[in-house]
């Protein structure tokens, strides 16, 4: 067992899942009604989403290579897959079940295509669907939410020492505090890196590293009890 490398890869992959989430287009109960930009779900829920996809993809991954670096990345591209999938499938339900053009309801530009916003926002409402600077946004989100994931799964099934099932339960199980510390920041919807809200990053990821942190030493913990008491 490698106590301190275990500690690093989960408090790594815990900061990565806070800042996945803050990327991620949450739109809540807002979305669903087309009344706001993202997907109809909260923070918690999109991210366990993106983050079982991408353990799945990184379990398999780890079952031929022992490379950390493609582990990770196999999961980092699956949870992105998983977003990319859901954000476009959001788009083809907004605007052809609802008629309406996906634009950002934060910005009169989009940051990216420079594309106007204002003109086609109904009023009264945060924006629709999921505009081209939001998906990117959100596809960043997948991929740095889902590499921090398979860090966390490698460290817990090479380092510690967990059974695959073990493991992977374990990650999700850090992941889930994260996710709801950046909930709780977030408060609500949020588009992506140009929301407004995203200023608020670094104060969820104070506390996420203390809470990774802990996780950390829990995970040290029991696989310590589980090898008989023996470093």
């Amino acid at each position: 067992m490698e106590p301190i490398l275990i500690i690093l890869w989960v408090v790594v992959g815990g900061l990565l899942a806070s800042l996945g989430a803050h990327l991620l287009p949450v739109g809540g109960a807002p979305a669903a009604m087309g009344t706001a930009t993202g997907i109809a779900t909260g923070t918690v829920q999109i991210m366990l989403g993106a983050a079982m996809t991408g353990l799945f993809t990184a379990a398999s991954a780890a079952t031929f290579t022992d490379s950390l670096l493609l582990v990770a990345l196999s999961g980092a591209i699956g949870a992105t897959v998983m977003i990319c999938v859901v954000m476009l499938m959001a788009n083809i339900l907004y605007t052809f079940g609802c008629g309406i053009v996906p634009v950002s309801g934060r910005v009169d530009v989009d940051p990216l295509t420079k594309e106007p916003q204002a003109p086609y926002k109904t009023p009264q409402t945060d924006g629709h669907g999921v505009p081209n600077v939001v998906y990117v946004s959100g596809m960043l989100g997948g991929f740095v939410g889902g590499f921090g994931g398979a860090l966390m799964y490698f460290a817990l099934l090479n380092y510690a020492d967990f059974t695959a099932g073990t493991a992977a339960i374990g990650s999700l199980s850090i992941f889930v505090p994260n996710a709801i510390i950046a909930a709780y920041n977030i408060r609500g919807t949020i588009e992506g890196f140009h929301d407004p809200k995203f200023k608020r990053l670094p104060f969820a990821m104070v506390t996420s590293l203390v809470v990774s942190l802990l996780c950390g030493i829990m995970v040290v913990i029991a696989s310590y009890l589980t090898v008989g008491g023996t470093m």
